[in-house]
């Protein structure tokens, strides 16, 4: 089986989602079997680098709330993501564009390394305050994951992986992705959102005993507590997903 994952490192349902899917795989029979691949998606493809603004500042002039509501709604993806042993500290957050980030994804998968950096990004966005959209931070994230670092940095710098970022944010609008995390299983079953492990570990049973070939579908989840349980960091944000 294998799972494709579009999402953005700076979604804060999509490290969640990862941690939920990871569980549920840990519980499922056939986990050591099933494949995940991470796909590029750009929340913000506009979005400037080295804006100076924290998160929060961001966030209120985007969607003209006050900066107090804003922190609040970032406390509130904090207490979400430390349910499932992850800490979020937003207000060392450094909102950049994220597409050299994801050209570096597609550097690590050349050299068996996908999951492991875009697991490295998240831990370095959300929690460790990194900026995603400096050249060398990234290629030295690189190199703690075994790339070489001047190999990423040559490549960050002349956008050799742009083509390939480009061509997973076309395959996503084909699929019609307008939101993440979004799962897709076996090209045939997608859920949205970051749900709870037993649902993941559910559709992996369904899919895992699923041979018919059927069309893609939306498998229809709610987000614990019903949608206003999803709303964190961003009102686009709900039932445990981010849009665009």
């Amino acid at each position: 089986m294998k799972i494709d994952v579009w999402s953005d490192f700076a979604c804060p349902f999509c490290y969640i989602g990862k941690r939920k899917l990871e569980a549920a795989l840990e519980q499922f029979s056939h986990g050591s079997q099933v494949q995940v691949g991470f796909r590029s998606f750009e929340l913000a493809p506009d979005a400037k680098k080295n804006t100076g603004q924290d998160i929060h500042t961001v966030l209120s002039a985007k969607y003209g709330m006050p900066y107090d509501r804003a922190k609040q709604m970032n406390q509130q993806v904090t207490n979400q993501a430390a349910e499932v042993g992850l800490e979020y500290r937003m207000d060392s957050v450094i909102p950049t564009n994220t597409h050299d980030a994801h050209q570096l994804t597609h550097l690590a998968k050349q050299h068996g390394k996908g999951n492991e950096m875009a697991e490295r990004l998240f831990r370095a966005y959300f929690t460790e305050g990194l900026d995603l959209g400096d050249h060398a931070t990234l290629s030295r994230l690189a190199a703690e994951v075994g790339l070489d670092e001047q190999e990423a940095l040559l490549a960050l710098q002349e956008g050799a992986l742009d083509s390939d970022v480009a061509s997973e944010l076309q395959a996503a609008e084909r699929l019609g992705v307008t939101a993440v995390p979004f799962f897709v299983f076996n090209d045939k079953y997608a859920v949205s959102g970051a749900q709870p492990t037993e649902t993941f570990l559910e559709v992996l049973q369904q899919v895992w005993q699923e041979e018919q070939q059927q069309p893609l579908q939306i498998i229809q989840t709610q987000a614990p507590g019903g949608s206003e349980s999803g709303s964190g960091s961003d009102p686009s944000c709900s039932d445990g997903s981010c849009s665009v």
